[in-house]
């Protein structure tokens, strides 16, 4: 499986690694799952309906953090991603913490992705 970045997610992870010091390796973890089942697997993810794109777009919701030590799974970071079957490859597109902002950005999205 290929694994691309968009320049806006390295500067998302950048941004959010120097406040949740265990991002990387929470990522990291979060990566190998993503390789192995790429699909959406509901309730972790989901299939973000309604862009109009040739390919499907993901969104994980429950990322387990150890920088959120007893407060859950539900309490933290987005990821969304492409996710490209024929080719076998994956595009990782934008990471936010929802505290930080309630949606992803679909704009980003869409300039990409057209």
């Amino acid at each position: 499986m290929e694994l691309n970045y968009l320049p806006e997610y390295l500067k998302d992870f950048k941004s959010l690694s120097k406040r949740y010091r265990t991002l990387e390796s929470d990522m990291a973890d979060v990566i190998k799952i993503v390789k192995a089942r790429p699909n959406a697997q509901p309730p972790l993810s989901f299939e973000i309906a309604g862009l109009g794109l040739k390919t499907c777009v993901i969104k994980v919701k429950k990322i387990a953090s150890d920088s959120f030590k007893g407060r859950g799974v539900n309490s933290g970071f987005r990821l969304i991603y492409a996710y490209f079957p024929e080719e076998q490859k994956i595009t990782f597109i934008e990471l936010y913490h929802k505290n930080d902002k309630e949606n992803e950005d679909k704009k980003r999205i869409k300039d990409n992705f057209k």
